[in-house]
């Protein structure tokens, strides 16, 4: 039977952020960097298997028309086991939340490669498409 994955929302520190960040091979930024952009996210999500930590996101975003997912990872070992998709769940949750009756917001990211095919299946369309170009992004260094 697999581990039962729970979720806590805003409880990411640094040191944990570098960990997850990490894992995944991604080349990480300084800790003084990740405290700032911790300070600055919308929301936070991490996911549990027991008390290991194996997955997390962040959230920023308007608060009115626009979030975008950021710095989604879930450990290789967890990977496929249904924590991408209670961290995603949560999320949208936390989105619902923060929005007025009625409203429409727009939900973005920029995916990995091997990840297309697990956001499709939650609802994203890929860019480009019959209506709009593809997602374009730029780094700035100081």
């Amino acid at each position: 039977m697999p581990n039962t994955v729970t979720i806590q929302q805003d409880t990411l520190t640094p040191e944990l952020f570098l960990q997850l960040y990490t894992s995944v091979g991604w080349d990480a930024p300084g800790i003084d960097q990740v405290r700032a952009a911790l300070a600055h996210s919308t929301a936070t999500f991490t996911a549990y298997t027991g008390d290991e930590a194996v997955g997390m996101v962040r959230l920023i975003g308007d608060g009115g028309m626009s979030f975008y997912i950021k710095d989604f990872a879930v450990v290789p070992t967890a990977q496929s086991q249904g924590v991408g998709q209670a961290l995603l769940c949560e999320l949208e949750r936390c989105v619902r939340s923060r929005i007025g009756s009625g409203w429409a917001v727009s939900l973005e990211l920029i995916s990995s490669q091997h990840a297309v095919g697990f956001y499709e299946r939650h609802g994203f369309e890929a860019r480009p498409n019959a209506w709009d170009g593809p997602g374009m992004f730029k780094m700035v260094r100081a």
